[in-house]
């Protein structure tokens, strides 16, 4: 057998590089259940007080009734938080986040924002993220530290009041709650849209390879 021929067998028969640990691929999926219950079910709480003039389909609500949207929601707020405070954790202990987000520079993000939008961002390599992927994974974390403090002081206003009066107050806390929750469904959308164009980062994220 020729060098050329040993060395073409060797690596067909070398497995597949692991790109998403399976650490990273089972609290994705935890949170990913655990967004959409808050969504849906926050949607059909949101409904029995609205902040603006419009209100959320039934068909896309979760619960049915107050009470039980906010028994879907709670249940879902504590697999949330355990789990995404352990993503968190793990990602600062592990260099992960460090790895993987850092540096972000606004000439960067510049950059990558114009090849994507003229389809030119490369995602051959899915072991490095790009700027925009950076920058909307980083911010969603910061989101979701948001999301789950307004949450807080809604939940407990009196019992939480310096964390209230953080937000300024009751009311300013309802509305960062609601657009923290706009711009965690904008980063589902984009995030699904670019797992559609690039289906083989879904399929790392499901077997990891």
């Amino acid at each position: 057998m020729s060098t050329l021929a040993a060395a073409e067998t060797s690596a067909s028969a070398a497995p597949a590089k692991i790109i998403q640990p399976a650490w990273v691929r089972t609290m994705h999926w935890i949170n990913a259940v655990a967004m959409i219950l808050m969504i849906m079910s926050g949607w059909q709480i949101y409904n029995a007080s609205p902040l603006f003039d419009f209100t959320f389909s039934r068909d896309i609500t979760l619960g049915g009734w107050l009470g039980g949207a906010l028994l879907w929601h709670f249940a879902a707020m504590w697999l949330l938080m355990i789990n995404g405070l352990a993503y968190l954790v793990t990602g600062f202990a592990t260099g992960r986040f460090r790895k993987k987000l850092l540096p972000i520079t606004p000439a960067g993000v510049i950059g990558d924002v114009k090849a994507a939008l003229t389809f030119k961002l490369s995602h051959d390599d899915l072991t490095v993220y790009n700027y925009v992927q950076r920058t909307l994974y980083a911010g969603i974390i910061v989101v979701g530290v948001l999301v789950v403090l307004s949450g807080l002081s809604i939940w407990k206003p009196v019992q939480l009041h310096w964390l209230v009066t953080l937000f300024g107050d009751y009311p300013t806390a309802r509305y960062v709650h609601f657009f923290c929750m706009v711009a965690i469904c904008a980063f589902l959308v984009i995030h699904v849209a670019l797992a559609l164009l690039v289906p083989k980062s879904l399929r790392a994220m499901i077997i990891g390879r």
